[in-house]
């Protein structure tokens, strides 16, 4: 039996193990899942249409959100990126799948936009020739398909690549109408994210407590004849991070 562990790292990866072949979402291995998963873009998945999160238009439209560096997680087929892009913001977009980058590039490519796509391990950074800090990062249903313990992995991330003063723009699953609601040790016992996780309120702020909230509201249900994106079933949340003195 190996006993190596020394390091934070070392047991977070243990822990990633108790959630295969499901850990292939979010750990560098991801790729082959998000491929086949992006094969047919002719799905009927609510996020494949090329339209921007209704709130993140909001920010930008009310002034609470200017143009600077910014940060997609998780790009998926690049309908954030482009938006961002179209208002200004130097763009960078990072996704595990090829095939999601792929489209993606179609996309900015089609519309002209100047967005450096990375395809790679958002908690990596480094290896994939990105380099903050970051005026807004932006995730648009990453955090909820992260294990508990790999929120260690999201807040150090947002420690390293945030700048003072930038933003966090979160959507995610809203407990009461999607993604499962077990507490936290039931993800261990049962070995799968049933999904995804759910979030209310008061844990999404627990969670971030160390940033200020702007906003945390119910993403506006959109219907298909809206040039946004919107579902009900998500939490949107705007957090800044405090100016260091």
């Amino acid at each position: 039996m190996d006993r190596n562990i020394r390091t934070v790292d070392d047991v977070l990866r243990l822990l990633d193990g108790l959630f295969a072949p499901e850990a292939d979402r979010w750990t560098a291995g991801g790729a082959s899942w998000w491929d086949g998963f992006y094969a047919d873009r002719s799905k009927a998945v609510p996020f494949f249409v090329s339209k921007p999160d209704e709130n993140l238009v909001s920010y930008v439209e009310r002034g609470l959100v200017a143009p600077g560096r910014a940060l997609d997680l998780g790009c998926g087929p690049g309908r954030n990126s482009l938006y961002l892009a179209s208002l200004g913001f130097e763009v960078d977009a990072v996704d595990l799948s090829p095939a999601a980058i792929a489209w993606a590039g179609e996309r900015a490519r089609e519309a002209g936009a100047a967005v450096r796509f990375h395809c790679g391990d958002a908690f990596a950074l480094a290896a994939t020739g990105l380099e903050g800090p970051y005026d807004l990062i932006y995730d648009s249903g990453c955090f909820h398909h992260l294990p508990p313990h790999r929120r260690i992995s999201y807040l150090a991330l947002l420690d390293r690549a945030l700048a003072p003063g930038g933003q966090l723009a979160l959507t995610c699953f809203a407990a009461g109408a999607m993604g499962s609601e077990l507490p936290d040790e039931a993800f261990y016992r049962e070995a799968g994210l049933q999904g995804g996780l759910a979030y209310t309120p008061e844990s999404l702020r627990a969670i971030f407590a160390d940033l200020t909230e702007v906003e945390l509201r119910r993403m506006n249900d959109e219907d298909a004849g809206s040039p946004l994106f919107g579902e009900a079933f998500l939490w949107t949340a705007l957090l800044r991070r405090p100016v260091e003195s």
